[in-house]
């Protein structure tokens, strides 16, 4: 009986220790690897102190969990931290009285914060005009290259280097085609790797007003003759079998991991993945350019997502925010997931650290993510924030398909884009107007 009374007084003191945590719900998009590695960081900060319990929660797609969000706002029941992909960072921006600033929720808290230590290609895109920080940098990637060595040997190609510009990729997918390969290339996220980061990397707008960072007035311009010129190319390339469509957002990444298809355009968010599945030798490269066009190479734009502080919360609760915010920023922390991942580390601390460990010597290609950020950027290249762009992104989608199937050319399809892309554009600014 004795036994049992002890057993039964030490559950009760565990009970009253658990209970006294501070909850912090986060809710997040993140999958296999990437979700492992989002449940342990939420579990190594709840073994680094007592107070607070970080409980991470998968919510769906990106596009998924904001309208989650959204309804979970109107019932007085939103999480505590929202993970939100780049392309919703307007609309957040815009919605005032959802969110807090990370810069407030971090002062209010008593921690440091210096907007400063972060990249500032990643500090400067979820920065406000005013210059506060809104949101929390977390896996912030930019488009990179992948492509299979082993296949490139099979091909009689050089192993050693990947295509470095467009023409190169397409005759590297033709010696591939040859060697028996059905899909030489794929691209994943086709908005953001061949529009979005294709523009900037080339050093050309998007849309005007410095690509929407400027005002809530711009519009959209890619139906340039350099745009026209890529997606007719790439059009080409479907019509021969050297580029094969697999879908839309990460879907295709699949079938660079299972060896079908040898070279992709996709996050640097996705060596996490093929470091620990792909069963082939693998290369990391920047992405490819066109040589005749003046200044390109000239930077990739932010990809990925930040953590979103949602309104209407406990003091307590946001304490337990800051603390989870600060320690996912510390070097040690942001080098270990930058390594895992692929996804950029957010502050130089983090990059240094990497660097002098020797990660990118042992791992080549790795830094390749961090040098196309870390370029000096222009007004054409800095970044691109435009509301509504969750549609605009679905209106790419469906266009760019068109295309690939054959059933609109290059130019009508990039027209339609514009126009339609417009028409959103509009309707967010007369929404925000005040």
């Amino acid at each position: 009986m004795k036994l049992h009374a002890t057993a039964m007084a030490l559950a009760a003191v565990f009970s009253l220790s658990a209970q006294a945590q501070t909850e912090v719900q986060f809710w997040h998009s993140m999958v296999a690897v990437n979700g492992e590695w989002v449940n342990d960081l939420a579990r190594e900060f709840n073994a680094s102190q007592k107070d607070y319990k970080v409980v991470p929660t998968y919510k769906g797609t990106y596009d998924e969990s904001m309208t989650a969000a959204v309804a979970a706002f109107r019932a007085g029941n939103a999480p505590h931290i929202l993970q939100v992909f780049e392309v919703g960072t307007a609309t957040m921006m815009a919605s005032k009285g959802a969110i807090v600033p990370v810069a407030k929720v971090m002062k209010d808290a008593g921690y440091k914060f210096d907007p400063t230590a972060y990249v500032s290609a990643v500090a400067g895109y979820y920065t406000a005009p005013s210059g506060q920080m809104l949101s929390f940098p977390f896996n912030s990637s930019t488009t990179v290259f992948y492509f299979n060595k082993d296949a490139f040997k099979a091909a009689g190609l050089d192993t050693t280097k990947a295509p470095g510009t467009w023409p190169e990729v397409a005759l590297a997918a033709a010696k591939l085609k040859a060697s028996g390969h059905k899909c030489p290339f794929t691209t994943a996220w086709q908005g953001w790797t061949q529009l979005e980061s294709f523009s900037a990397w080339h050093n050309v707008e998007f849309a005007s007003k410095s690509n929407g960072l400027a005002g809530m007035d711009a519009r959209m311009k890619i139906n340039s003759p350099l745009h026209q010129r890529h997606i007719e190319n790439l059009a080409n390339m479907a019509k021969q079998g050297l580029f094969v469509y697999k879908g839309r957002g990460n879907v295709p990444e699949a079938s660079f991991i299972s060896g079908e298809c040898a070279m992709i355009n996709t996050s640097s968010g996705f060596y996490g993945n093929v470091a620990k599945n792909a069963r082939f030798a693998y290369g990391l490269a920047p992405l490819p350019y066109y040589p005749d066009v003046p200044g390109a190479p000239q930077n990739t734009v932010i990809g990925g997502a930040s953590l979103w502080v949602m309104s209407g919360k406990k003091a307590p609760e946001y304490k337990g925010v800051a603390a989870f915010f600060d320690f996912i920023s510390k070097p040690e922390v942001q080098s270990a997931s930058h390594k895992r991942t692929g996804y950029l580390p957010v502050t130089t601390a983090a990059y240094q650290l990497t660097e002098k460990s020797g990660f990118y010597k042992q791992n080549p290609g790795t830094d390749v993510a961090v040098t196309q950020m870390i370029r000096k950027v222009t007004d054409k290249s800095r970044g691109i924030r435009l509301g509504n762009y969750v549609q605009i992104r679905a209106v790419e989608d469906e266009e760019l398909e068109q295309v690939w199937s054959g059933k609109k050319t290059a130019k009508e399809a990039l027209d339609t884009i514009v126009k339609r892309g417009n028409e959103l554009l509009e309707r967010f600014q007369k929404a925000n107007k005040g």
